[in-house]
């Protein structure tokens, strides 16, 4: 949606228009790569806020990456009526399953009676088919599928950063990495795309709440995602960062074996509104 409507993000240059499509939650939607829209809500989970994130993909089949909260449909499904009638999404799915992943994925399903939910095989045959009001797609690690003119390509991801069923979608026409909650950052005013390296304020992040699981296999399962040569890394929480993604994932593989145990113990976030969480 190229259309003056919402920010438009193009290499090397960035126009300051933007679309709030609620002003109560301030909830806004923006095109941070050519077809691919950033719907960004802001809560007051911990101090300074925090931005959930999902991510809409324009095709012959749309694709939704992540539903958010289940309280926070209503905004969700107005910022995808922005770009196109929901009844159009074709596929619907997430990282790995938790409620700002999955929470809204019945409501979603029942607005789109054509999409099919989809996850990790793993996902899929834990929990998805049981939530979900219909059967799941379970994609194996490497599959490819199109969408249309675009041919995506899931990645399984065992506990990196954290669950079993974790995985990433990684669009190769545009080089775009779903990446989930990897690079989380805090914060309730985050630009749609940073061009700034956003290392730093993710690895705050989990020194406050240590989110990741410490596999043995998370420097290698970074590393085969920095072999992707992604262009864009789509986080669920913060801005997406556009530059050289593989060398950003290899630096944190880096300072996760560096540090990866952090010498403070995590800090438990306590007074969560609303009964939001952040992972």
């Amino acid at each position: 949606m190229c259309n003056g409507e919402a920010t438009h993000y193009t290499s090397g240059c960035e126009e300051e228009l933007k679309l709030v499509t609620n002003d109560k939650t301030g909830t806004r939607i923006d095109e941070v790569a050519a077809g691919i829209y950033r719907i960004s809500t802001p809560l007051d989970v911990i101090p300074g806020g925090f931005t959930f994130n999902s991510y809409l993909l324009a095709d012959d089949e749309p694709l939704l990456f992540h539903t958010g909260y289940r309280k926070l449909f209503p905004v969700t499904l107005e910022a995808i009526g922005k770009v196109m009638q929901v009844e159009n999404l074709r596929w619907i799915g997430g990282s790995h399953f938790e409620s700002d992943e999955f929470g809204a994925l019945n409501e979603l399903l029942t607005a789109a009676p054509a999409a099919t939910p989809f996850g990790a095989e793993i996902g899929v045959l834990t929990s998805l088919n049981d939530f979900a009001h219909r059967p799941a797609r379970g994609f194996a690690d490497g599959e490819e599928f199109s969408i249309g003119s675009r041919r995506m390509k899931w990645l399984y991801t065992p506990h990196v950063p954290h669950g079993w069923d974790c995985g990433v979608l990684f669009d190769q026409a545009t080089k775009t990495l779903f990446c989930g909650d990897l690079f989380t950052q805090p914060g309730a005013e985050m630009p749609p795309v940073t061009e700034s390296e956003v290392l730093t304020p993710s690895e705050g992040m989990r020194g406050m709440m240590d989110y990741y699981a410490h596999a043995t296999s998370t420097s290698a399962i970074l590393g085969r995602l920095a072999d992707l040569h992604p262009s864009l890394l789509a986080c669920q929480h913060g801005s997406a960062y556009r530059g050289d993604g593989a060398a950003l994932l290899r630096e944190l593989a880096a300072t996760i074996e560096g540090n990866g145990n952090l010498s403070a113990r995590p800090t438990a976030v306590t007074g969560v509104a609303g009964g939001a969480h952040a992972d």
